[in-house]
């Protein structure tokens, strides 16, 4: 389940619906959006482990590994540079926007170290939430809907790609062809 990305999305997918879900007041409705999201996440996850076969994506050579952790580590390195300037400049709005767009583009390169051209609708989708988010702060728009706007985007962009790869593995399987 991890090793098809599909556990990666499904948990990502879920942090970043907490942060559209922070727009709103708290409450029940929360708490049922909360509820929403790890049911979502849950779902995934136990569809990946129904449908995809334990090896897939299967053991990474040593040169693949090392350029995803060369790619992860920058981008882990970005965030990190990104919340520690944002909170000193008294900007923490801007973390989730700068956040979406390196995370977007961590995907670029990701696409061709898994030979997976399909990682660069996630790629795109995420780098337009931090666009919107950084438009809708430009415009004076409300931090929470700035949470809002980033948030959704980015939760249902990994958990679209999440049900896309399932659903692919799944297609393959019953067709009998090779994915």
């Amino acid at each position: 389940m991890f090793k098809s990305g599909v556990g990666f999305l499904a948990l990502f997918g879920f942090g970043w619906w907490l942060l559209a879900t922070s727009a709103f007041d708290g409450g029940l409705a929360r708490l049922v959006e909360v509820a929403v999201g790890c049911a979502v996440t849950l779902g995934l996850m136990l569809a990946a482990r129904r449908f995809l076969p334990s090896s897939a994506g299967g053991p990474f050579p040593a040169a693949r590994r090392r350029r995803f952790n060369q790619i992860n580590g920058l981008q882990w390195l970005l965030i990190v540079a990104i919340a520690v300037v944002c909170a000193r400049a008294a900007l923490p709005v801007l973390i989730p926007p700068l956040v979406a767009i390196v995370v977007g583009l961590h995907f670029l390169p990701l696409a061709a170290v898994f030979e997976q051209p399909r990682l660069r609708v996630p790629a795109a989708l995420l780098a337009a939430a931090g666009a919107l988010g950084m438009a809708v702060w430009l415009t004076n728009g409300p931090d929470t809907t700035v949470r809002l706007v980033v948030g959704l985007i980015s939760a249902l962009s990994l958990w679209g790609m999440a049900i896309w790869t399932v659903m692919g593995a799944a297609f393959a399987a019953e067709h009998g062809v090779k994915e």
